[in-house]
């Protein structure tokens, strides 16, 4: 994985959902960006939460499709996007609806050219590991065709993850990431793991990753934030 993602020079975002080789759900998130209002961003940790701000307030030209919430917590399932979908996802389960459900109300997002994919993976700790990761994507462009593709892992092996991430490569206009998500391994410790993913990120494009290490019997977590701004 890492070789896979330091061949590209961006990405753009990503999300990773597996198993630790000691039976922890995973999950890591990052976002890389090209203009000065995608890159002028951090993560911050809001309880189990986590959400984009601006690092300079005083810099954000337009908070639409940058300023959200990646990650939400309810009860022993965990959200994961690229986008304001996470809430429709969160709400859609909290009236006992599915996260299938809620993507059927939601497609891409309105950015032309490149008409970027929504990207969302929900983890499932209430019996077992469930994962599942989905895509919404136009169709080669087609703003008038949308794509909707789900993926379903029902307790995946120790060591074991897959990734998705929003492009191919990168273009003008940028060019929808294809086919399933990219089998991984997620080997070493939370540092080990973490410090290799972001060392394999454009160094130039990256902005911020969040990994967090849960025990599926309490709930408990390890978790590392990377923001590149509070690093400079």
């Amino acid at each position: 994985m890492f070789d896979y993602l330091a061949a590209k020079e961006y990405p753009g975002r990503g999300i990773i959902l597996g198993k630790s080789e000691n039976n922890r759900a995973v999950f890591a998130y990052f976002i890389m960006g090209r203009s000065t209002n995608s890159r002028n961003r951090v993560f911050e940790v809001s309880n189990d939460d986590i959400m984009t701000k601006a690092f300079d307030e005083s810099r954000l030209s337009d908070p639409s499709l940058i300023i959200y919430s990646p990650v939400r917590v309810l009860g022993k399932k965990i959200i994961v996007t690229n986008g304001d979908q996470t809430d429709t996802i969160y709400e859609y389960l909290k009236d006992k609806k599915t996260f299938e459900d809620a993507l059927y109300t939601r497609t891409f997002e309105p950015d032309a050219p490149n008409f970027t994919p929504r990207i969302s993976g929900l983890i499932d700790i209430e019996s077992g590991l469930k994962l599942k990761l989905s895509i919404l994507k136009s169709d080669e462009g087609d703003e008038s065709q949308s794509l909707r593709f789900f993926y379903n892992y029902d307790n995946p092996k120790p060591g074991e993850g897959f990734l998705i991430h929003t492009y191919k490569e990168n273009s003008d206009p940028l060019k929808s990431f294809e086919g399933e998500p990219i089998k991984v391994s997620l080997k070493g410790s939370i540092d080990e793991f973490c410090n290799s993913l972001w060392n394999s990120l454009n160094t130039d494009n990256k902005i911020a990753l969040a990994v967090r290490y849960i025990d599926m019997a309490t709930g408990k977590y390890e978790q590392i934030i990377k923001n590149k701004l509070e690093g400079m």
